[in-house]
């Protein structure tokens, strides 16, 4: 069975991870088995910056993608299975990641469910993509993902690119989660492939 993890944190850019969240869904839906299972587990801050950011609370984007197609974790709740190696996951995802969350991972500290999934990961070596939302980066922060990179994560910073031509927001966030997706090698909806520049598309 495959499953997949989707973790949000109270780093801004909740627009990356609730559009992920949609992404994962549609394609899982077309192109896996019954049964494929998508997690959720959003800190309480996460929660409150979704509000902030969108003007809605995480209950009704969740509510847009169906009842039940989303299980939802309470981030304390370390009796959750997503707290054991022997829960198995095609791949988890934190997404946007707090420089907090990086740090608490990187030094092995676990206080949240967040922490302890992405702890599962890594001692699994199941596919792990961080995604930081910060800039600057201390050299703190550097040195953290650079340890992270050492164990085994993507470390993929919210950068998203240009070339595509985005015409709005969602666009320009879609470009950057198809790579996501890509490297948590789950189906991909938002796939563009790169057929070079459009100048000589066409062209022999």
């Amino acid at each position: 069975m495959e499953r997949y993890l989707v973790c949000m944190t109270g780093a801004s850019g909740s627009i990356y991870g609730l559009r992920l969240l949609r992404a994962l869904a549609e394609g899982l839906d077309r192109a896996s088995p019954p049964g494929t299972e998508l997690h959720l587990v959003a800190s309480t801050w996460a929660s409150r910056v979704i509000a902030e950011e969108t003007g809605r609370d995480l209950g009704s984007w969740l509510a847009d993608l169906g009842p039940g197609r989303i299980r939802v974790h309470a981030p304390e709740d370390l009796s959750s299975p997503l707290a054991s190696g022997s829960f198995r996951l095609s791949g988890t995802v934190v997404i946007p990641a707090s420089m907090a969350t990086i740090g608490a991972l990187a030094s092995g500290t676990v206080t949240n469910l967040i922490h302890r999934a992405g702890a599962v990961a890594l001692k699994e070596a199941w596919p792990l993509v961080l995604v930081p939302r910060e800039s600057p980066l201390s050299l703190i922060d550097l040195r953290n993902l650079t340890s992270l990179a050492e164990a085994g994560a993507a470390v993929m910073p919210a950068s998203p690119g240009f070339y595509h031509r985005p015409g709005d927001i969602d666009a320009l966030v879609d470009g950057f989660l198809a790579r996501v997706l890509d490297r948590l090698g789950a189906p991909n909806p938002l796939a563009r492939p790169w057929l070079g520049p459009r100048s000589t598309q066409g062209e022999d």
